[in-house]
């Protein structure tokens, strides 16, 4: 990637004998907004602590905007980092809470009141600087840990899972707000999260990781629509995931032949539950469950197949528990995996 500006060269990380990241590659461009997405012990949060100084690599090599940053302390790498905690001090006001990593700097007067209130404002709360943490919600407290971490212009922001604090209705707040600042900045901003949901709708690329490596990099879109794996792809929602054998469906009892011939680089296929096709088709099940979720209406079906997840328009007529069912797997409506594990 010609305009790199942080990259991560053959990165291995380990806690003692434990290696939690193995010969990691990635390169990120200044100005993007990346997502590190995977579950816990996947090694996102130890490459985002790598990469602010905070854990020395067992090899490997970090550069940023040119510069080799591998050996260098966390304090002179002016990456900002904002944790899950926030880490507010709760006996500080937000403008001094905000003000506090520039006077260790040495910013005084008016240079700090000038970038202080900057700050503060460019996060929405210009009216609550007076204010201490403990009179602020989880969001706005939030914003305070970030105004503080961007005052200090940093070359990389890293945020370490920055919603998952919050109740469902600010983590959309904190979402628009986040994408706002980082826009406006262009600060190139890296965060951490195993919510898939928080990452499509953040980020300009996602980096999905698991046991210390990457298993895909893409957009948005790429991620949701064409997971490569089995694990990225059930990672995102396609919850009817097969490995193929011979161009068939390989379950735990047989191969099944398909109506229509398969991608010949596919080792897997997988639908998401909207996909499946209830009512008519060559296979047949048994609705083991059912559950109302407001505009549709989800079911798991047991078939020779194996648990087979559907859901379909809440308006359609239901289907009780026991009730028997055909249904069809579209090839169409298909992803092709290029790997099944």
């Amino acid at each position: 990637m010609s305009d790199t500006y942080l990259q991560l060269d053959k990165l291995t990380l380990a806690y003692g004998d434990t290696v939690a990241v193995k010969d990691l590659d990635l390169s990120i461009r200044k100005g993007e907004l990346v997502a590190l997405l995977g579950p816990s012990g996947c090694g996102k949060t130890t490459t985002m602590r790598s990469i602010a100084g905070l854990l020395n690599p067992a090899s490997g090599r970090i550069t940023l905007d040119g510069a080799d940053i591998t050996r260098v302390s966390a304090n002179k790498r002016n990456v900002g980092l904002v944790f899950q905690s926030y880490a507010l001090f709760p006996h500080l006001t937000v403008y001094e809470n905000v003000a506090f990593g520039l006077r260790l700097k040495g910013v005084s007067g008016q240079d700090l009141d000038s970038k202080v209130t900057a700050g503060i404002k460019s996060v929405g709360l210009a009216s609550f600087a007076a204010r201490k943490p403990g009179e602020l919600s989880g969001g706005q407290q939030q914003r305070v840990a970030l105004a503080r971490s961007m005052v200090m212009e940093p070359k990389v922001l890293l945020l370490d899972e920055p919603l998952s604090n919050l109740d469902a209705r600010l983590r959309l707040e904190m979402r628009a707000e986040l994408q706002r600042v980082q826009k406006e900045t262009g600060v190139t901003m890296i965060f951490v999260t195993h919510d898939q949901i928080e990452a499509l709708a953040l980020a300009d690329r996602i980096v999905v990781m698991l046991n210390g490596g990457i298993e895909q990099i893409g957009t948005p879109e790429e991620i949701y629509n064409k997971p490569v794996s089995a694990f990225v792809a059930d990672f995102v929602g396609f919850e009817n995931v097969f490995a193929l054998e011979n161009g068939k469906l390989a379950t735990s009892n047989s191969l099944v032949e398909l109506s229509a011939p398969v991608p010949q680089a596919a080792r897997g296929l997988a639908w998401r539950p909207r996909m499946v096709i209830l009512g008519s088709g060559p296979f047949q099940g048994t609705v083991r469950g059912t559950s109302f979720a407001g505009n549709v209406r989800e079911y798991l079906l047991d078939t020779p197949l194996g648990p087979i997840k559907a859901e379909v328009d809440a308006g359609e007529p239901s289907h009780a528990i026991g009730s028997a069912l055909s249904f069809d797997l579209p090839l169409a409506a298909a992803a092709p995996l290029s790997r099944y594990r």
